[in-house]
């Protein structure tokens, strides 16, 4: 058993050889972990309170809206919002349910299918989109110099490749 005072959950187990994180980059992860949270939140409860929608609705209908036939096939949809399809397929319905998307067959393909984006889905993202928007420029573009959005903008790249 180790002290606890050697052990942290990013800094690690001093007696382990690990590449643990460096205190510096302790502090940017963990700051990175609580700007994505709290970020979310409030974006979340702006378009809640805004447009009575979700995040997840919000990012849905992004998707939808920006094809220009205002539909995307499922699989597609579901990889767009890095999401599983049990777990689209069920917000899917919620949001049929609300009359903001409905399913479309696929003519094409018997086993595949379309989300499509309803009259009340697009107006539901055109009334928040301009909040959203102010939003987003409040919490985050407003903060940042130039050199900082173009630092961002690279980190982000880089991190991105990485993904991929």
């Amino acid at each position: 058993m180790h002290d606890v005072s050697t052990i942290s959950a990013y800094g690690g187990d001093v007696t382990s050889d690990a590449p643990w994180l460096t205190p510096r980059e302790e502090r940017l992860w963990r700051g990175w972990l609580t700007l994505n949270a709290q970020l979310t939140a409030l974006l979340q409860r702006d378009l809640q309170e805004g447009a009575g929608l979700s995040m997840p609705d919000f990012d849905v209908l992004v998707h939808l809206t920006d094809d220009p036939e205002g539909r995307v096939r499922v699989t597609d949809l579901a990889h767009l919002l890095q999401w599983e399809r049990s777990r689209l397929s069920h917000h899917v319905t919620r949001m049929q349910r609300r009359g903001l998307v409905r399913r479309e067959e696929c003519p094409e393909d018997g086993r595949g299918a379309f989300i499509a984006v309803t009259a009340e889905g697009r107006a539901a993202i055109e009334q928040a989109a301009p909040g959203h928007v102010r939003a987003v420029r409040r919490l985050v573009f407003d903060a940042l110099s130039e050199d900082q959005v173009d630092g961002l903008e690279a980190a982000i790249g880089a991190m991105a490749a990485r993904l991929d």
